[in-house]
């Protein structure tokens, strides 16, 4: 309809000046610190919501950081869709590799740059401004509701309890996230899955204090070397995980498939310039888009220990730690994978060292069937607006509620990202293009109308 853009055009510079401040709330959830942020956010965003036409909103507490819900039931013999999204970002550490201050978002080259531009404010709040576009030119043909969590970034703790428990109010005929990527504004996919996680933490203790390294260097183990052969030892030389069994349930993708991933275009001299790297690595046997989607992986994601102030001082450390993640694909359990992460790294332990392993948070990985009425809809209102059919495409990254919406909700997920995959998400500097910003507001909308249409 035109007259959805007519009204975007219109007031088009608001939505940026309303999204620019969320932004410069510094919602982190990992942080206790920021806890009264975090109500701040989610009262900002429940206000969005009634502003933008949603006669119904609340914000729920839990044990953990509330959760914003909104609605409006436009005709109950229309279908329902639910919007899930999250306000709580990333810590922004370290800081001083930002450009410009995270929560004082700065314009440059047609691009947002702040914590949370694109993961996850901007783009959930692409459906908020559709909500208004839709409400303002009285062309609802769906009810909407919203499910924005404060948690997601710290693996949604409370967020399975609260659904299991608000299974009514909850209850929709399909759940539409925009927390993903596509290729690119020219090239306009998406993604059909997302991975599973698993996140774990492991301590590794040597002696009972840090030591002088000249009087006890030589004579007892020193726990960051220690750890970190029992990390290398996790990849054999083709980067394929030696863990026993990590493997066993993963199930492989077919010809068809690995053949359609390999059509989408991937320039990997870009790839390798955008960051800086002269080569790749990855699973011998697979591509990149393969290794960041159809395929598992153990990553490091922070390794510690000793002295790591200023200047020198020569210690042999008492303790070493490390965080791992796993990323895992369809039929891998995050539960079965943790547990058996966990009891290799106390199984590989030498005798003069002991080790203390734990779990923080995991997630399912989850698929949706491009042949659904669901995935048809979001590829045609894509196709709407960018003028050409979307690649479907298997996304690396994970969202862990999803396998448990489906589960309770009985839904399928349909994934609707206008982010890039060179957007920073989780590191300094993280962006999101104001054009990506717009396109996903115009786009929505068509969803809406799309789904509302008979199943073909």
């Amino acid at each position: 309809m035109n007259t959805w853009k007519q009204y975007q055009d219109q007031n088009k510079e608001r939505f940026l000046e309303e999204l620019l401040a969320l932004l410069r709330i510094p919602s982190i959830s990992a942080k206790s610190e920021n806890n009264g942020d975090m109500l701040t956010c989610a009262k900002a965003v429940e206000q969005a919501l009634k502003q933008a036409g949603a006669p119904v909103t609340k914000i729920y507490e839990t044990a953990g950081h509330p959760i914003v819900y909104g609605e409006i039931i436009t005709d109950p013999g229309f279908p329902t869709v639910l919007v899930y999204g999250h306000y709580d970002v990333q810590p922004a550490d370290p800081l001083e590799l930002w450009h410009s201050s995270p929560f004082d978002p700065t314009i440059k080259d047609g691009k947002i740059y702040a914590r949370g531009a694109c993961d996850d404010k901007g783009q959930f709040y692409m459906h908020v401004k559709a909500l208004e576009i839709m409400t303002q030119t009285k062309s609802l043909c769906t009810n909407i509701k919203f499910i924005i969590e404060g948690e997601e970034e710290i693996g949604s703790p409370h967020l399975a309890e609260f659904v299991k428990a608000h299974k009514d109010l909850l209850k929709a005929d399909v759940i539409l996230i925009s927390d993903t990527a596509m290729i690119s504004m020219d090239t306009p996919s998406i993604d059909i899955g997302v991975r599973g996680l698993s996140y774990i933490e492991i301590e590794v203790t040597g002696p009972n204090r840090d030591l002088h390294s000249g009087v006890y260097g030589g004579a007892v183990a020193n726990p960051i070397t220690i750890l970190s052969k029992m990390i290398a030892s996790c990849h054999d030389e083709n980067n394929h995980i030696t863990i026993p069994g990590f493997y066993d349930d993963v199930l492989s993708s077919t010809d068809a498939e690995r053949k359609k991933m390999a059509e989408a275009p991937f320039d990997e001299t870009e790839f390798k310039t955008d960051l800086a790297i002269q080569h790749l690595w990855g699973e011998k046997g697979y591509s990149t888009n393969e290794r960041t989607g159809i395929r598992p992986t153990l990553e490091v994601n922070g390794i510690w220990g000793g002295y790591t102030g200023e200047g020198a001082k020569t210690v042999l450390p008492s303790k070493a730690f490390a965080k791992i993640s796993c990323r895992l694909v369809p039929n891998q359990s995050s539960e079965k994978i943790t547990s058996m992460v966990l009891a290799h790294f106390k199984k590989i332990a030498p005798a003069f060292v002991t080790v203390n392993a734990f779990e923080h948070h995991g997630g399912e990985p989850y698929i949706t069937p491009i042949d659904s009425h669901e995935y048809q809809s979001a590829a045609k209102a894509i196709a709407a607006t960018f003028g050409k059919d979307p690649i479907p495409v298997r996304g690396g990254g994970s969202i862990p509620i999803c396998a448990l919406f489906e589960k309770e909700l009985n839904v399928k997920i349909v994934f609707m990202g206008f982010g890039l995959d060179s957007d920073n998400l989780h590191s300094p500097n993280e962006k999101y293009d104001i054009v990506n910003f717009y396109k996903g507001i115009e786009t929505i909308p068509y969803f809406h109308q799309f789904f509302a249409e008979k199943k073909s």
